[in-house]
């Protein structure tokens, strides 16, 4: 095992699959000469060459689009949005194009095209700037959507989106380019659709998934004093979403918290608690509790933004609601 960054284990996987594959390319804005807006790139366009590590005019839409062409006629583009707050400039490309064109052209064509960068909130950049878009495009069938939250996961899981006949809509985040984590030596996979039970726990269950686990883990420490143990389930794949890791804890714990940095409204979280009031009903001990942001834009002043973000706090008052305590 190795301890890189998170933006390390990004270039790593996209490099290892480039050299793997020479269908494979990256684009986007300042992804070459700047080595990435973040440096997830760094290198690249040294190893590679412009005509596989390819910088774009600002022109989401533009460049989304050449990317799905080029899927349709058997590349594997990768397509780096600076944030996933510009690819809505680009929506029409993903949602109409890339997520349905193998059911419109009857299985003639596929769209093996990844399209990352980085989602929800990152500091004091305001409200259109700081959207969560998971739920967003879990919503439309044909898609993928992978949310890792650690480099390990963050490798193993673009390769493994890298290497789909489907598009994927993998999530990263500003606020985790930094992180550090052990990550194995070697080729390595990690399978879309699986979620991973990060701490093991006996009385409640708390499903997350991407920067915001973290609080999650802050809360399990807490409460371990007093007693309670939580079983922290790492979503990593939105859709498909593994359900039955969760239903399984959920019959074990009796009880649940969801975490998730999105606004309440049709979320994530609202499609989990569906799923397991409706199969797992009986072996509640309590209402499931789902926390999000607060439903407005997310604010600019640090204050307000501390009060909209979820924290650990949240998950330890919400723990304790579910077991009456």
């Amino acid at each position: 095992m190795k301890t890189i960054q998170f933006r390390e284990a990004i270039a790593e996987a996209m490099s290892e699959e480039m050299r793997r594959d020479e269908s494979i390319y990256l684009m986007g804005e300042e992804v070459a000469e700047y080595n990435g807006a973040y440096k997830a790139s760094k290198g690249m366009l040294d190893e590679f060459g412009p005509d596989r590590v390819i910088d774009t005019p600002i022109s989401e839409l533009g460049f989304s689009g050449i990317g799905v062409g080029s899927a349709m006629i058997g590349n594997r583009p990768i397509i780096e949005f600076m944030t996933f707050n510009f690819a809505l400039v680009g929506i029409d490309q993903i949602i109409n194009n890339a997520a349905k064109i193998r059911q419109m052209s009857g299985g003639q064509f596929n769209c093996p095209i990844v399209f990352r960068g980085p989602t929800a909130s990152a500091g004091q950049l305001a409200a259109t700037h700081s959207q969560a878009f998971e739920s967003w495009y879990a919503n439309c069938p044909g898609l993928k959507v992978v949310v890792p939250s650690n480099p390990k996961d963050a490798k193993g899981l673009l390769k493994a989106s890298i290497r789909d006949d489907d598009p994927v809509i993998f999530m990263e985040s500003e606020q985790m380019y930094g992180d550090k984590g052990e990550v194995p030596e070697g080729d390595f996979t990690i399978p879309l659709g699986v979620a991973e039970i990060k701490r093991e726990g006996k009385d409640v269950t708390i499903v997350s998934f991407g920067k915001i686990i973290k609080e999650a883990y802050k809360a399990a420490e807490e409460l371990e004093k007093e007693g309670i143990q939580c079983e922290i389930i790492d979503l990593r794949t939105v859709k498909p979403m593994d359900s039955e890791a969760i239903l399984k804890s959920v019959k074990k714990t009796n009880r649940l918290v969801i975490l998730e940095e999105a606004w309440p409204f049709g979320n994530v979280a609202t499609e989990i608690t569906y799923q397991v009031q409706s199969k797992a009903f009986d072996y509640l001990d309590a209402p499931v509790v789902k926390i999000n942001t607060a439903d407005t834009p997310a604010p600019y002043s640090p204050g307000l933004l501390e009060e909209w973000l979820p924290n650990h706090q949240d998950v330890i008052n919400a723990v304790k609601k579910v077991m009456y305590k």
